[in-house]
């Protein structure tokens, strides 16, 4: 072959496309895990604070009887609101902390949900938690 002639195309061109390939290709792999696992830890979120806010609003329900009937005065029975938020969470099989606050005025539900990642675990992140809060005004008490 004469020294001013050029190499064939395909000698040339011979596995100069493959590490962008494969860079693209990760990348993009890593795009779709990170927006795939970070939906699943939003839908998370969002499920701990709704049983959060629904636990904190059936304790909110729990009057006290004897208000009711006007032997005592109006108000929630703190104790059976309490129990009552406990009884949503195990019923729910959510796992969290119930703590009266405001000086007995305010019923605080904190959740806490454990998620198993799928794409994230290829990078050793196999689980997330998230927490959610919610609160009931005690009226009356």
């Amino acid at each position: 072959m004469p020294g001013w002639m050029l190499p064939a195309a395909d000698d040339r061109e011979r596995g100069s496309l493959s590490p962008m390939v494969a860079i693209v290709a990760l990348a993009s792999l890593i795009m779709i895990g990170l927006a795939y696992d970070g939906g699943q830890k939003a839908q998370a979120t969002q499920r701990a604070i709704a049983i959060a806010d629904e636990a904190a609003r059936a304790g909110g329900q729990a009057v006290n009887p004897e208000g009711v009937i006007g032997e005592a005065p109006p108000g929630v029975d703190v104790a059976a609101a309490v129990a009552a938020a406990e009884s949503y969470l195990n019923a729910a099989g959510v796992d969290g902390d119930i703590s009266i606050a405001a000086g007995g005025r305010q019923l605080v539900v904190t959740t806490t949900i454990q998620i198993q990642t799928v794409f994230l675990s290829l990078i050793g992140i196999d689980s997330m938690t998230v927490v959610g809060t919610g609160e009931a005004d005690l009226v009356g008490s």
